[in-house]
C-alpha cells in the first residue's frame, strides 16, 4: 500500500513537531512544515521533508505545496492547520497592523492553502482537513482579544467549509485544545513586547501583574489542567484515520467545561465567571 500523505503545519515545536513524529511512527507520509529556516533544517536531519511555509505569505505557500506535490505524485490525503501565533493585549492597545499581521498568520493564510489543497482532494476523491483552534474559539479570555478574534472566525469559516463539503468525500475537523505545553507562552511574550506599549497604557498595573510576570523566566510552568502535545495528536489520529470523523475534538478539562458553560449560563454570568479566572 502507498503511504497516506499529511502536510502538518508549525512543525519547529510543540503540537506540530509531536504530530509530525507520532504520525510518521504509524506510517504516514509527513511533510513537516515550519516558518523559519532553521527549523526547517533540523526537521529534515530527521529525515522529513520539510518546506518552508509562513502562511502571511501567498508565494510561500503554492511553493511549499508545490514542494509537497513533487514528492506525492500530485495527491494529499490530509493537511493538519496547526501554525499559529498569539498576540495577548487588550484591544484598545492593539496596533491594527499587529492584528492585521495575526489574521494573516492565523486565519487568512490557512484560508488560501485550503483553498489551493480543494482541487486536488476533489480530483482525487477523498481529502482530510484537521484545523487546530482553541477553547478561545467559543468563549474570550481578557486581553486575549486578537488571538479569540482568529479563532472565531476560524470556527466559522470551518463550520461553513463543512456543510459545503457535505457532499464531498472530503472531511473537515476542528480540534479545540485548553491548555496545551507548548512553545506559545514564549511566542507570545516576544509578541506582546514587540507590538503592545503596556508601560503606557490604562492597563499598565494589571499587566504587570499578569502578563509581564506570567512571561517572566521564574513564572514559566505548568497551567492548572495542562497536558502534553500528545493529548491533540490523540484526536489528530481520530480525525484523520476514522471512517467517521466528528464536527470537533475538545481536548482538556477547561475545554470541555468551557463548551458546558456557555451553553448554560446566560452571558453576564459566563463573563464573570471568565473575568474571575
Amino acid at each position: 500500500m502507498t503511504k497516506k500523505t499529511i502536510l502538518i503545519t508549525g512543525c519547529s515545536t510543540g503540537i506540530g513537531l509531536v504530530a509530525a513524529r507520532d504520525l510518521r511512527q504509524r506510517g504516514w507520509h509527513v511533510i513537516a512544515s515550519c516558518r523559519k529556516q532553521p527549523d526547517c533544517d533540523r526537521l529534515r536531519a530527521e529525515g522529513f521533508l520539510s518546506p518552508l511555509l509562513d502562511y502571511r505569505d501567498t508565494d510561500g505557500i503554492t511553493a511549499a505545496l508545490a514542494e509537497t506535490l513533487a514528492t506525492t505524485g500530485g495527491t494529499l490525503d490530509a493537511v493538519f492547520h496547526n501554525g499559529a501565533r498569539g498576540l495577548p493585549g487588550a484591544i484598545e492597545d492593539l496596533p491594527t497592523d499587529g492584528f492585521r499581521d495575526l489574521m494573516e498568520s492565523n486565519l487568512l493564510g490557512w484560508h488560501e492553502l485550503t483553498r489551493q489543497v480543494l482541487p486536488i482532494m476533489r480530483g482525487q476523491g477523498h481529502g482530510r482537513i484537521v484545523l487546530n483552534s482553541s477553547v478561545l474559539g467559543y468563549v474570550p479570555m481578557r486581553y486575549r482579544g486578537a488571538y479569540v478574534a482568529t479563532k472565531y472566525a476560524l470556527e466559522g469559516w470551518a463550520d461553513c467549509l463543512r456543510i459545503e463539503m457535505r457532499e464531498t468525500p472530503i472531511g473537515i475537523s476542528l480540534i479545540e485544545p485548553g491548555p496545551i505545553t507548548s512553545a506559545m507562552r514564549r511566542n507570545n511574550a516576544q509578541q506582546f513586547h514587540n507590538w503592545i506599549d503596556w508601560e503606557n497604557s490604562p492597563h499598565t498595573d494589571s499587566y504587570r501583574t499578569t502578563l509581564v510576570e506570567r512571561f517572566a523566566e521564574e513564572k514559566q510552568g505548568l497551567d492548572p489542567f495542562e497536558l502534553p502535545a500528545e493529548a491533540v495528536v490523540a484526536k489528530l489520529i481520530h480525525a484523520l484515520e476514522s471512517p467517521r470523523p466528528r464536527a470537533r475534538y475538545r481536548v482538556t478539562k477547561p475545554a470541555y467545561i468551557m463548551s458546558v458553560l456557555r451553553r448554560v449560563l446566560p452571558t453576564k454570568t459566563l463573563d464573570w465567571v471568565i473575568a474571575k479566572g
